[in-house]
């Protein structure tokens, strides 16, 4: 199953709120639910999130074996 885990993470070392993500970046609320309860996103927006974060796509998803 994929994780959202360290895209929380990465906020919080990046003091970055999901304010900042909806109102000052442009990135949908509900991308930001969907994500919250561990539903699929699109690649593109995923592109989008390590664009903003200047991060890799390890620091937004990972695929978690024990579920």
């Amino acid at each position: 199953m994929i994780s959202y885990r360290p895209f929380y993470d990465t906020l919080f070392k990046k003091n970055i709120t999901e304010y900042h993500l909806i109102f000052k970046e442009g990135i949908s609320a509900n991308t930001l639910h969907r994500m919250k309860k561990g539903l699929p996103i699109t690649t593109k927006t995923l592109d989008t999130l390590c664009f903003i974060l200047n991060c890799e796509v390890s620091d937004i998803i990972c695929h978690d074996k024990s579920k």
